[in-house]
């Protein structure tokens, strides 16, 4: 039998790696980019590693916790340091009352999906884009060059909530039509994120900066040298995620234009005039960042009745990376019991 999953996100790597490690079934991956591991990406400059999408792994999930220290170790970092406060007049105060640990990779968040998918059979297609899902006595998948892959006895959909619901509307199977419609309704922030590189090391006694009271520009400042085997001494390298408002706001306006007030508005924040001037810079936009509610879960449940399941933060109720991961493991689960009942 043969298990089609669609997206490299956290959710499809870890729903990959138990359905190839419980069944018979061969599973094919289709991710659109060159990368895995979704919105938990890494970049890497000139022996510089910086994550720009999710900044961490929450270890204070029982479940994938004891995944990443036990089973996919290697190369597991912790990040050092505390998350402080700040509010609108960028009043920063110190900590956020708790002890949880964070974890990342040396060489970036994006190992933790490579690892899952290292540990199976499956087969990963990168750089293929699908446009189009149907059925006919199996699921067919249509991707951008017009090619058909199938058919699948089931089918796992990892993308966020509106792309999903571009899939599954209009399948012909209205079990997964609901679920397609069900899929657009979840509301979404979007993050605009500016990557910031200094040549000096920056004197704070936090790990990163979060707004609580969402009323600043600026959401989130994180700094990559706490994480070990991402900065070499001596620098400095901040990620930069501003306000959903601000991000809509500014989506597409010139890029350099967005890098260089965030760098302003990162230099007043921390008090340091210095990073108004960074040495380089990145950029990415998340259109679809943050998932702010989850999906029908009546919806999901139908459609599973017909081979179609989804599975990310957005399905699990929480815009976090370890969610997207722990549902992931489950949803494989219930991939595999559906296969064999």
């Amino acid at each position: 039998m043969e298990i089609g999953v669609i997206g490299a996100g956290g959710g499809g790597a870890a729903a990959t790696y138990v359905v190839d490690n419980t069944t018979e079934a061969e599973v094919t991956v289709f991710e659109k980019s060159r990368g895995v591991c979704g919105r938990a990406a890494a970049r890497r400059r000139d022996g510089r590693v910086y994550e720009y999408g999710a900044n961490y792994l929450k270890g204070d999930d029982e479940r994938v916790n004891e995944l990443v220290t036990e089973e996919f170790n290697e190369g597991l970092a912790e990040v050092e340091g505390d998350i402080w406060t700040f509010d609108a007049e960028g009043n920063v105060s110190e900590g956020r009352g708790d002890d949880e640990r964070r974890w990342t990779y040396e060489d970036g968040i994006t190992r933790l999906a490579k690892h899952l998918f290292g540990a199976t059979d499956a087969t990963v297609r990168r750089e293929t884009r699908i446009e189009d899902v149907s059925y006919d006595d199996g699921w067919w998948l249509t991707d951008a060059e017009g090619r058909e892959h199938g058919s699948f006895e089931a089918l796992v959909v990892n993308p966020p909530a509106p792309q999903t619901a571009e899939l599954l509307t209009g399948t012909g199977v209205e079990k997964v039509d609901r679920l397609g419609d069900s899929a657009s309704d979840v509301p979404y922030r979007t993050v605009w994120t500016a990557v910031l590189g200094y040549g000096f090391e920056i004197d704070v006694p936090y790990y990163a900066l979060i707004n609580t009271d969402d009323r600043h520009e600026i959401g989130w400042v994180g700094r990559e040298e706490c994480k070990p085997g991402h900065v070499p001494d001596g620098e400095s390298v901040l990620v930069v995620q501003a306000s959903p408002d601000w991000s809509a706001e500014r989506y597409d306006a010139p890029p350099e234009e967005n890098v260089a007030e965030l760098a302003e508005k990162t230099a007043r924040l921390i008090g340091d005039e210095r990073l108004a001037e960074p040495d380089w810079t990145d950029h990415q936009g998340w259109r679809y960042a943050l998932a702010d509610d989850g999906v029908a879960a009546g919806a999901v449940g139908d459609a599973a009745d017909e081979g179609v399941y989804v599975t990310g933060d957005w399905v699990a109720g929480e815009a976090r990376l370890h969610a997207a991961v722990r549902h992931g493991l489950e949803t494989g689960e219930r991939v595999a019991y559906g296969l064999t009942t």
